[in-house]
């Protein structure tokens, strides 16, 4: 079983930096696939980025391409995402989620079996 907890998000102004923290137990971090998706009021969930089981591939959404950076600290056992230049469109919140295989469209939520409880990012204009 593959626990996930989310940290990190808070309040932050348009054009500022957060980092989300996702600390994963039940199994080390190299043998998962983790993602990260969001979720904004009145909208369905959406992908953002994924990273494979080896650390070696990394996927983003087009409109988070060039300001989120998905990384992780095998030490730590932890995936991290780290969001600038936020936009008020990037509010939501946002989830980690993790599987125990790559292959299989990165951004389809299905895929995904384990799940964290979420972090609200609120930026504001």
């Amino acid at each position: 079983q593959v626990q996930l907890e989310e940290s990190g998000g808070g309040l932050v102004q348009a054009g500022g930096s957060l980092r989300v923290s996702c600390a994963i137990s039940g199994r080390t971090v190299t043998n998962v696939h983790v993602a990260w998706f969001r979720q904004a009021p009145g909208k369905e969930r959406e992908f953002v980025s994924a990273v494979t089981r080896s650390g070696s591939i990394t996927y983003y959404a087009d409109s988070v391409k060039g300001r989120f950076t998905i990384s992780r600290d095998n030490a730590k056992n932890t995936v991290y995402l780290q969001m600038n230049s936020l936009k008020p469109e990037d509010t939501a919140v946002y989830y980690c989620a993790a599987r125990h295989y790559d292959g299989a469209d990165p951004g389809t939520s299905q895929e995904y079996s384990y799940w964290g409880q979420g972090t609200q990012v609120t930026v504001s204009s």
